[in-house]
């Protein structure tokens, strides 16, 4: 049992190291968080939230662009500590100590700017799709297309490399 136990922990080492070398794919893997918050926060407001407002639209107006915020804020917030926190310590190391509340702003209003197409192209995807097929998927359709845009534009400007 031991040594079963031993060789899955070596596995699960390996792999751990293999996704660090990687940063497209830690990329990919904080859209997967920011995908379940989207979709989660999309079915909330579009079921309950917004009920109301949105039932006679048939289509999640305010619910979308609720659930694109919290998924770009959490989205940055990890990108920011795991995706490029290499990057993100060269500079804090090179300019200042403690990271200031205007250099997270500046930061995150980067990341708005530079994710802001592809956000635009999630939103107005998904209500283009969500015509001839469920929102949720249209959602995931959506959100796949812009991850590519986002991660260059955030790649070579929001963090990129200093000096």
């Amino acid at each position: 049992m031991s040594t079963q136990k031993t060789a899955l922990q070596s596995v699960v080492l390996q792999v751990l190291g293999w996704i660090e070398r990687y940063r497209y794919i830690k990329f990919g893997i904080v859209g997967a968080s920011g995908t379940v918050v989207n979709l989660g926060v999309l079915y909330l407001g579009h079921e309950y939230l917004f009920a109301h407002i949105e039932q006679g639209y048939n289509k999640p107006y305010f619910s979308l662009a609720l659930a694109i915020t919290l998924a770009t804020l959490n989205n940055f917030t990890w990108n920011r500590l795991w995706t490029w926190s290499d990057r993100v310590k060269q500079l804090e190391a090179s300019e200042m100590p403690n990271v200031s509340l205007r250099t997270l702003a500046m930061e995150f209003g980067q990341y708005v700017t530079a994710s802001a197409f592809g956000s635009l192209l999630q939103y107005v995807l998904t209500l283009l799709l969500s015509g001839s097929m469920d929102y949720r998927l249209a959602n995931i359709i959506a959100i796949v297309a812009a991850s590519v845009s986002n991660f260059l534009a955030n790649d070579r400007w929001t963090f990129r490399r200093k000096g």
